[in-house]
């Protein structure tokens, strides 16, 4: 059912935690489904330099947030907002159809972290 990467990132999650004084925040949630996604960004000179997440849902909402914190360190802010639903989801090799709406998750909180940043850092 799940991918072997999904499976790793949800066994061995990537960059869980805080990040104290962070430069932006994001949380999304789905209330359907009582996930809660909650990202923190780093940054420095446009660049993210550190992400963390804290995830309250099942393995297949915690995978793709160990992702998309992942593919986000190192991108300049325009690259991290490029990074799609649909991107998160084919770097752990799919997610069950069913399943598909944690990507989003994923990549919207990201997303709403820089707004975030880009609010308190003008």
């Amino acid at each position: 059912m799940y991918s072997e990467k999904v499976m790793d990132h949800f066994s061995n999650p990537r960059n869980v935690g805080e990040i104290e004084n962070p430069d932006g925040v994001g949380e999304v949630g789905n209330a359907s489904c009582g996930d809660i996604m909650k990202i923190f960004l780093k940054v420095e000179n446009d660049v993210i330099t550190d992400v963390k997440f804290k995830t309250f849902g099942c393995g297949a909402a915690i995978a793709p947030s160990s992702m998309v914190t992942e593919m986000a360190i190192g991108k300049t802010i325009e690259e991290a907002l490029a990074l799609s639903n649909q991107a998160v989801a084919e770097a752990l090799d799919g997610l069950p159809a069913q399943k598909m709406h944690f990507s989003n998750l994923a990549a919207d909180s990201l997303h709403e972290a820089i707004k975030n940043y880009r609010a308190t850092h003008p």
